[in-house]
């Protein structure tokens, strides 16, 4: 019998390894001389003003430098034009900001499936309800469509969810209330308003549910998120998303008010005035241009002298339905194609509502 070995390797000499020195005085804390085992934290950040600070300053600064600007400037047209504006920034920004704050609320505290729940579960009756729901659950129309996207991606049927996404920034308790306060003496405006608005969000599910496709809309896998750590984090930025939109298209909105009101001459204003459909037109498709936030829109029509009150209502339904910071958010939501005709059919139904309600009652 042959016993074989099997040969080893030969063993190399065991090197004794020196430890490594000490890092010099202060290096502790370098990013540059750390190790790459070793924690490094980030650099402290210095606080920086940001856009919403530079936005209240400019908006309190404005507000009390109002005489002198009047003083200086001296023109009648332009102390009309500066009353105008100011005014109707002073009498939107309360509405404004308790708007945004409940839609900042309702976007980080208000979980998606709590709709799932109460909503029935048949389309002809969800779609009602989900309109009625906008009258409880405010929010502004940059939070109604990714709300809308986020209801679609927990199961809630499309056409109950475009239905809350037309109501809740048209006829929440705010936007009712400032139109209350917009126009003192004419309370059956506000009944309009919700009339039409909710007629115009509920037939606009209805044919959803009826001519809609499903390969004509786009849904998003995940709700809608601001990004934030938390739920007080997306709050905060919630918030200042929100009202840093709205605020700015509230400026925009005012200063153009303002100009119509001093530049255009009465003349035109009474030739657009006495036809009612082109003045029921002409305001639609002027709040599709300025885009102004719901919570502060009827201030806006409120000063829009010399239109009758049905163009005025069609300001104030068409503008939180169909403007074009929304046509934009929708399309990049829902795709183009879906932003082209939800946005026409909106546009359309919109207009027969508020002249067929303006007709009615006001």
């Amino acid at each position: 019998m042959t016993i074989m070995f099997e040969k080893s390797a030969p063993s190399r000499p065991a090197t004794a390894t020196r430890p490594a020195p000490p890092p010099p005085r202060g290096a502790e804390s370098s990013p540059a001389t750390a190790g790459p085992g070793s924690p490094v934290g980030p650099p402290a950040e210095r606080w920086r003003p940001g856009q919403l600070e530079f936005f209240v300053l400019a908006l309190v600064v404005l507000l009390f430098a109002q005489p002198w600007i009047v003083d200086r400037l001296g023109a009648r047209s332009v102390q009309t034009w500066a009353t105008v504006f100011v005014a109707i920034s002073v009498q939107a920004l309360p509405f404004l900001v308790l708007g945004t704050l409940l839609s900042a609320a309702i976007t980080a505290f208000v979980p998606p499936s709590v709709f799932t729940k109460v909503l029935p579960k048949r389309q002809s009756l969800a779609v009602p309800v989900a309109g009625a729901a906008g009258a409880i659950l405010p929010g502004c129309e940059c939070a109604s469509v990714p709300v809308a996207s986020g209801l679609m991606a927990r199961g809630v049927a499309p056409a109950a969810a475009l239905a809350f996404l037309l109501s809740s920034p048209a006829i929440n308790p705010i936007v009712l209330t400032a139109t209350a306060v917009a126009f003192p003496k004419q309370p059956e405006m506000v009944l309009a308003r919700f009339l039409a608005s909710l007629g115009t969000a509920v037939l606009m599910g209805w044919l959803w549910a009826r001519f809609g496709r499903p390969e004509w809309i786009k849904v998003m896998r995940r709700p809608h998120d601001h990004g934030g750590s938390g739920k007080w984090e997306n709050f905060r930025l919630a918030l200042q998303h929100d009202f840093l939109h709205a605020g700015g298209f509230l400026v925009i909105g005012a200063l153009t008010a303002a100009t119509l009101n001093v530049t255009v001459p009465k003349h035109v204003i009474d030739a657009v005035s006495d036809s009612p459909w082109f003045a029921v037109l002409a305001l639609a498709f002027l709040a599709v241009v300025l885009a102004v936030c719901s919570e502060a829109d009827a201030f806006v029509a409120a000063s829009l002298i010399g239109f009758s009150p049905t163009a005025k209502l069609a300001f104030m339904v068409v503008g939180p339905m169909v403007d074009v910071k929304l046509i934009a958010l929708q399309s990049g939501t829902f795709g183009r194609g879906f932003a082209a005709r939800f946005s026409s059919a909106t546009f359309v139904v919109a207009i027969v509502a508020s002249y067929l309600v303006g007709w009615w009652l006001l």
